[in-house]
């Protein structure tokens, strides 16, 4: 238990070894936390749960704190099982205390868990008063979820942001200011990258709508990892930006290859880029051996990717289709793209690239593409190379 102010406290549990999320989709190389909180006014409120392996414990802690019997309103910001697994052990104690939140949150509460409980949807504007002060609901539908709430505590200045404004990032120290900030804002970016990207226009209406609301924020609360409490603008503004077709000085090359054909092409791909454009940042990445979710979180800061296999059974390496149909889905803006391969006996790799990057939203150049027949022998690299120039030019 952490006490975040006089009303309210941290009852959440941090999970230093998960490795994985949404399944194996998602890497979380620094842990993470499943961020639950308990308001203790004249009514008693407990904002969320922890994921399902946790809720004994969870259970069992928030019992030490307080009679569970004695909370009030339980406050469901988002159905997925990681913050509501645990509602459900809660519930089973308390079963009639009503549960605030959207009307999509009953639908995907009830999917989850079978159970109808005292259910009360809320919309934006709609307030919960509680004695001395009162949560204020913001609708938040498809961040990243369709059933996704905020909450705002008046007297405390707390904006429970739900998955907004989060990360994976396991750390005894809860807060922006005691913990390595670039770390915290990769895990931040990562975090965005992955999860809320696809969603950047909900972002930047939803920011927008916080804004005319003049909440005065001193501590945005998210549902994983730390709370910003010592500057809580900043992820407001780096929302702000990565939601608004975000790019960085930077050229990212993903390639597998299978006996360094293709990793040769790459190398040599980023030697003409950086010919042309010596002052940008310029990463290579090995698909089938990098972490999947650092490589969309590098595609995500860069402006502009190639992306390389070799023709492999006349389609691509399985690490590069699952690389490319992750960044179908995510939907990045404004990026310009262009495609490479080797092949033996049928040129398919750069081709079937290509079209997926098309698919993916990026732009590509005229000359969309290079391959390479078998081992590229030096012509086949001095062309590589000159294609990486004419790209650099293209991205910039």
């Amino acid at each position: 238990m952490l006490k975040i102010t006089n009303k309210v406290s941290y009852v959440g549990k941090i999970d230093w070894q998960l490795r994985k999320f949404h399944g194996e989709q998602l890497t979380t190389n620094r842990g993470s936390s499943y961020n639950s909180y308990l308001i203790q006014d004249k009514k008693n409120v407990l904002i969320d749960g922890v994921w399902g392996p946790f809720a004994k414990e969870f259970v069992d802690n928030l019992q030490k704190i307080i009679d569970i019997k004695s909370i009030d309103y339980i406050v469901a910001l988002h159905a997925e099982p990681d913050h509501s697994s645990a509602l459900a052990d809660v519930l089973e104690i308390i079963p009639n205390t009503p549960v605030y939140c959207t009307a999509n949150g009953v639908k995907s509460l009830k999917g989850y868990h079978h159970k109808d409980w005292n259910f009360v949807p809320v919309k934006t504007g709609d307030k919960l008063d509680i004695g001395a002060s009162a949560l204020t609901f913001i609708e938040a539908a498809m961040l990243h979820w369709p059933d996704q709430l905020m909450a705002y505590l008046d007297s405390d200045k707390i904006l429970f942001s739900s998955d907004a404004f989060g990360q994976h990032f396991a750390t005894e120290f809860m807060y922006d200011d005691c913990v390595d900030n670039s770390e915290l804002i990769f895990e931040a970016m990562k975090y965005y990258a992955n999860i809320v990207a696809p969603y950047s226009k909900k972002v930047t209406q939803k920011l927008e709508e916080i804004a005319k609301f003049n909440l005065p924020i001193g501590i945005i609360a998210p549902a994983h990892g730390v709370m910003w409490k010592h500057n809580p603008n900043l992820i407001l503004e780096k929302y702000a930006k990565w939601a608004n077709a975000y790019k960085e000085n930077q050229i990212t090359v993903v390639y597998d290859t299978m006996y360094g054909s293709t990793r040769r092409m790459a190398e040599v791909i980023a030697e003409g880029i950086r010919e042309i454009d010596p002052s940008a940042t310029i990463k290579l990445f090995h698909s089938s051996t990098a972490d999947n979710s650092d490589i969309i979180t590098e595609v995500f800061r860069s402006k502009a990717i190639l992306v390389g296999s070799p023709t492999y059974n006349s389609g691509i390496l399985n690490s590069t289709a699952a690389m490319l149909e992750e960044l179908k889905g995510i939907r990045m803006q404004a990026k310009k793209a262009a495609a490479f391969g080797s092949y033996g006996w049928a040129a398919n790799s750069a081709k079937i690239i290509t079209k997926m990057l098309e698919e993916s939203g990026f732009e590509l150049p005229e000359a969309a593409s290079i391959t390479a027949n078998w081992n590229p022998d030096e012509a086949a690299l001095v062309a590589c190379f000159e294609f990486g120039k004419k790209f650099a030019a293209f991205a910039k």
